[in-house]
């Protein structure tokens, strides 16, 4: 439906904006000196929605509905109009005509823009055409929009703005609410695997008394009232790991997590992550539930656990692949981590093959191992893959392994060349944990990092956890390959961003 008082393509200028929000203001004032004042409406009773009315046509055809919503669109025929207007379920159209809603009413109607919220009363019908429209017999003014609306907001030069602006961008674009509301199904999805699995849902503190030392850095506030500093989380692991040693056996966290870090298309300072911890399992186990969780959640929500991502199909239907990180870096680097007779031999292994290691001379194999992994590896994992055995240097919190003492049972899994999510079997001898955090804190203050070592959580321990998978994963990402986004922005209702400067 063409709109005869709609924007052009051209995007507007900020002078013009200005002029537009000056007219809808000199309306608005005119609107409240003839004594209606579309900002004091504080309810109005809706029979019906746009997508009710269009699926329930036959037994509707007729009836006399309710319902409001924006003004998107307006086609003038003079004592007839066509508008369309939007609600949260979707756009219908909508027939004014002067004979129906009487004189003033039309006149006051016609001075309406474009992105005002309306009422409507009138009865279901089908036009000519075949639209399933309502034909009005009374209309209302419920909100008076004072900025013009895009009307391709797609067409901006700046992408960003539509982050800046997610309320435009949801207004203009359908497929951007039709992400939200896909991204709150998948949560319930997941919540209801869990749920059905015998997981108990719980929260746990977001501010920290301590800055611990893991590798990611916190957000520091202070607290007034007691007149200390306090950290946002960096995530929720320890706490949830508290009540397994109480002795809850299967709990789990959806979790607003905070990290101080760098912005990057699968990155934002916020975000969720989602960890469970079940006792009397381990990583194996773990591996079993995630890959059943993921394929049972996209079946759901998407239809299939084939899926197609930015181009590519994802196959999480089949068995995931699973290799060990040795053996992945000996496939795709032709490393052996096994050949390696000593630290040297590994650092000599990495300049052979021109990759910088972090620590120089005194890296050690698992550090080498790690680092190759990062360089040869990850871009190779587009389907569904667990790499597991990770060093024992870059696994503070996982178990070792009996067999061989310098990996941990810890996996992480990959999807499309991205890690998605992270679980041990988790470690529970205090001693051994006391070492790793204080080895830990240790490497963080020679960067000139202050870290400290959690002794409530090592207490915690002291007191006896039973043997315990965990598994942690970044939910924004799984909401990524399930909408098929390409920016960790996509999926996120209000992304950071640098303020814009003023002026």
């Amino acid at each position: 439906m063409a709109d005869m008082d709609e924007i052009n393509e051209t995007p507007l200028s900020e002078e013009d904006i200005g002029e537009a929000k000056r007219i809808r203001l000199d309306k608005l004032r005119e609107l409240r000196e003839a004594g209606s004042d579309p900002y004091e409406k504080v309810k109005y009773d809706r029979t019906s929605t746009a997508l009710a009315i269009r699926e329930n046509f036959d037994e509707l055809d007729g009836s006399e509905v309710r319902i409001a919503g924006r003004m998107m669109s307006r086609r003038d025929m003079g004592k007839a109009n066509f508008v369309d207007v939007m609600d949260g379920s979707g756009r219908i159209q909508v027939y004014v005509r002067v004979n129906d809603v009487g004189e003033d009413t039309f006149a006051a109607f016609k001075k309406w823009d474009i992105g005002d919220i309306v009422g409507v009363e009138g009865q279901v019908f089908r036009t000519r055409r075949g639209e399933i429209s309502v034909h009005a017999h009374k209309l209302e003014l419920l909100s008076k929009s004072l900025l013009p609306l895009p009307e391709k907001f797609h067409g901006l030069v700046d992408k960003e703005l539509r982050y800046r602006r997610r309320y435009v961008d949801l207004i203009m674009n359908p497929e951007v609410k039709d992400t939200f509301y896909k991204r709150s199904r998948i949560l319930s999805e997941v919540r209801r695997y869990l749920d059905g699995r015998g997981y108990l849902e719980v929260d746990t503190p977001v501010l920290h008394t301590l800055e611990i030392g893991a590798a990611a850095r916190p957000f520091r506030t202070h607290h007034n009232a007691l007149d200390i500093d306090m950290f946002l989380r960096i995530e929720t692991e320890l706490y949830l790991k508290r009540l397994i040693v109480g002795g809850f056996d299967k709990v789990y966290e959806v979790g607003r997590i905070f990290r101080n870090e760098g912005m990057d298309s699968t990155h934002n300072p916020e975000f969720t992550s989602i960890e469970m911890y079940e006792a009397y399992t381990d990583y194996k186990g773990m591996m079993d539930l995630i890959e059943d969780m993921y394929r049972t959640v996209a079946r759901s929500v998407c239809g299939s656990a084939v899926i197609t991502y930015q181009g590519t199909e994802i196959d999480m239907e089949s068995p995931w692949a699973r290799m060990s990180m040795t053996e992945a870096v000996k496939k795709y680097s032709g490393a052996d981590y096994y050949a390696w007779k000593s630290d040297e031999d590994a650092r000599a292994e990495a300049k052979k093959l021109g990759v910088t290691i972090e620590g120089g001379d005194k890296a050690t194999k698992g550090d080498v191992l790690a680092a190759l992994f990062e360089a040869f590896v990850e871009d190779k994992l587009v389907q569904p893959t667990f790499i597991y055995d990770y060093p024992v240097e870059i696994s503070p919190l996982a178990k070792r392994k009996a067999s061989e003492p310098q990996f941990t049972e810890r996996f992480e899994y990959f999807i499309t060349c991205h890690e998605m999510g992270n679980a041990f079997s988790e470690l529970n001898d205090p001693i051994d944990q006391r070492r790793r955090f204080e080895a830990q804190v240790a490497a963080r203050k020679a960067q000139g990092i202050n870290a400290e070592v959690d002794e409530d959580f090592l207490m915690a321990l002291e007191y006896g956890m039973p043997p315990t998978g965990g598994l942690g994963f970044g939910f924004d990402r799984l909401v990524m390959l399930l909408t098929d986004s390409p920016s960790i922005r996509d999926v996120l209702l209000f992304p950071t961003m640098k303020p814009l400067k003023s002026g």
